[in-house]
């Protein structure tokens, strides 16, 4: 199984969090984990390559020239390296059909076999929408002139790499970025929904992009069948989106005693 990261040298122990919990939940699968990034130096490198070999899989270095995306803007807890994701198609191998782009403020808790192999002929991406009324309807407004159907989170995307590599056009990306600079609140999210959100499968949020700050709202929205007991035993990704991060002090919520027992197993005997 094919998958993908976009960070640099600040986002090496999430990442190591995020992949210790994949490897663990899914014990019969081997990854060949792809790293596109331009600032990593090569101890980072080489033990990140030690860790995830020590885990059965296999590390895949992907250089991208620091030239790219240069100029694009960076907003506060975001990197460079977020736009990476974008251009996937056009740095990775040509024998590679799909591949499953993962955020390191991640934990995979089930398996994720059955996200992985959804039918994505004719879709770009396969991404799930997070569905709060607020966030949908003014990422709707704020974008209205490109007429998007849903606003879908960038981290979790499965890539058809092989309709990509057709159809997408490197400078349209550049060329949005320019137009927009001001209004990329988010900004690779942004730019992937205005231009591709029509080419988008959407996937359950649940399951596959569970936004680790409402778990009450999940729970009402769904007449309290989405709780916790649902949680651990079906949703596949739990993702930690917004400005505050579960490695950070200060962090508090739902779902933080979790991640801190990922990060336990993850980062014992490691630097």
């Amino acid at each position: 199984m094919d998958i993908l990261v976009t960070l640099n040298s600040k986002y090496i122990k999430p990442l190591k969090v995020m992949l210790k919990s994949l490897f663990l939940n899914n014990p019969d699968e081997s990854f060949s984990i792809y790293l596109m990034y331009s600032n990593i130096n090569d101890e980072e490198l080489e033990n990140l390559d030690s860790y995830i070999k020590m885990n059965k899989s296999d590390l895949k270095i992907v250089s991208v020239d620091d030239s790219y995306f240069k100029n694009a803007p960076i907003l506060r807890h975001y990197t460079k390296e977020m736009y990476y994701r974008l251009l996937a198609f056009k740095f990775l191998p040509d024998e590679l059909e799909r591949i499953l782009y993962l955020d390191p403020d991640i934990l995979v808790i089930n398996p994720i076999n059955k996200l992985y192999n959804i039918d994505i002929k004719g879709y770009l991406y396969a991404a799930a929408c997070h569905n709060k009324i607020s966030v949908r309807e003014i990422n709707r407004i704020r974008w209205s002139p490109y007429d998007i159907d849903a606003y879908y989170n960038s981290g979790v995307l499965l890539m058809n790499l092989e309709l990509q590599r057709q159809t997408i056009d490197e400078q349209s990306i550049y060329d949005f970025v320019e137009k927009n600079r001001l209004k990329l609140i988010m900004p690779d999210q942004d730019i992937l929904n205005a231009l591709y959100s029509k080419k988008i499968k959407s996937i359950d949020e649940r399951l596959y992009n569970y936004d680790a700050r409402y778990y009450t709202y999940y729970k009402i929205m769904s007449n309290g069948a989405c709780d916790m007991d649902y949680v651990i035993n079906n949703t596949a990704i739990l993702h930690f989106c917004g400005k505050r991060k579960p490695w950070e002090k200060d962090y508090s919520g739902k779902f933080h005693s979790l991640y801190k027992h990922y990060e336990k197993l993850a980062l014992k005997g490691t630097v």
